[in-house]
């Protein structure tokens, strides 16, 4: 089983990027898909979570309106559309997903499959 994100990058404050976690080993079709983020000096956060064969769904209120999840189950692949991009979005963001759990709080940090993350960085 493995994750590899990409598509992080520096992007200037009000920017945009869209980040790709590709899947392989597994069939995501029933699993909750999730990114994390981790900003040097913090902990790890969740920033959004779906897992659409059960309506459920997470997003941190930090990235509510500016963040989007979505997956496309044909092709193994999870995506993180960021818009309105502030500095303090500055993290390695890392995907993740797992078979068993919903999008809750009290279990991310028990997902079982992650990725190795991709560097946002956002300055001007």
């Amino acid at each position: 089983e493995q994750l590899v994100e990409s598509g992080g990058g520096l992007v200037q404050p009000g920017g945009s990027l869209r980040l790709s976690c590709a899947i392989s080993g597994f069939s995501m079709d029933r699993f909750a898909t999730a990114w994390f983020r981790q900003a040097p000096g913090k902990e790890r956060e969740a920033v959004s979570c779906e897992r659409p064969a059960d309506d459920s769904t997470y997003t941190a209120n930090s990235v509510q309106g500016r963040f989007t999840i979505s997956r496309d189950n044909a092709k193994s692949m999870v995506y993180l559309q960021m818009n309105s991009l502030k500095p303090e979005d500055t993290a390695v963001y890392y995907c993740a997903a797992d078979p068993h759990y919903l999008c809750m709080k009290e279990v991310f940090h028990a997902f079982e499959f992650w990725g190795q993350g991709t560097q946002v960085t956002v300055s001007s």
